[in-house]
């Protein structure tokens, strides 16, 4: 039974890497990880919020409950699974902000050898999934992270979509997932499970 602590920390407008999230926590859980689902703090006016159903419904009923990332969040986790959408083919300045904090643990050494992994979503499947993903795993790799892609290691990842880089999806203008739910879970499951696997490791050949 694995001893693995994964964060999970997300940032979701609408709900769509939310739901991401909570697969990857079910897929971890199945792998005996300890896991938080987290997510990073909301910058954008309120009345922008406002003027968008979706993300105004979601704001004010779903993302209240989900507890805020903080720095002790990452220095207890050995795994780290990111999942936000794009913004112009990058992360969401919402979770640039909070990377942008890390440089104290990442000056003392806390964040080396890290194992994170990351999902996505966008309007379009040409709409930046790939490069929103990597953008977030050069960060990765200036901490000193391992990075787990889900890559082809299992059939489930063709179900999705076929994002070697990490689980990503597509939305329709209300904010919902166009792909079957149902392989979408499948693929996020695994990504979490192979994320768990891999820390393990690491975190074993630490001890």
């Amino acid at each position: 039974m694995s001893n693995v602590n994964l964060a999970i920390i997300c940032y979701s407008s609408t709900g769509t890497n939310y739901q991401l999230s909570q697969w990857a926590s079910d897929g971890a859980k199945e792998a005996g990880a300890e896991v938080k689902i987290l997510k990073v703090q909301e910058l954008a006016p309120q009345s922008v919020i406002d003027s968008n159903p979706a993300w105004k419904h979601f704001s004010e009923e779903v993302a209240v409950c989900i507890p805020t990332v903080s720095l002790t969040d990452l220095e207890w986790a050995d795994a780290i699974i990111f999942s936000v959408p794009t913004r112009f083919g990058n992360m969401p300045s919402q979770m640039k902000q909070f990377l942008d904090t890390t440089g104290g643990l990442w000056f003392n050494g806390k964040l080396m050898n890290k194992v994170v992994s990351a999902m996505t979503s966008a309007q379009n499947p040409h709409g930046g999934q790939e490069a929103t993903i990597l953008s977030l795993y050069t960060t990765m790799h200036h901490w000193g992270a391992i990075v787990v892609p889900p890559g082809y290691t299992d059939p489930v990842i063709f179900g999705a979509g076929g994002n070697p880089y990490g689980t990503s999806v597509t939305v329709d203008q209300s904010g919902k997932m166009v792909e079957d739910f149902s392989a979408v879970q499948a693929a996020v499951k695994h990504q979490a499970k192979r994320t768990v696997t891999v820390a393990e490791w690491v975190k074993k050949a630490n001890e």
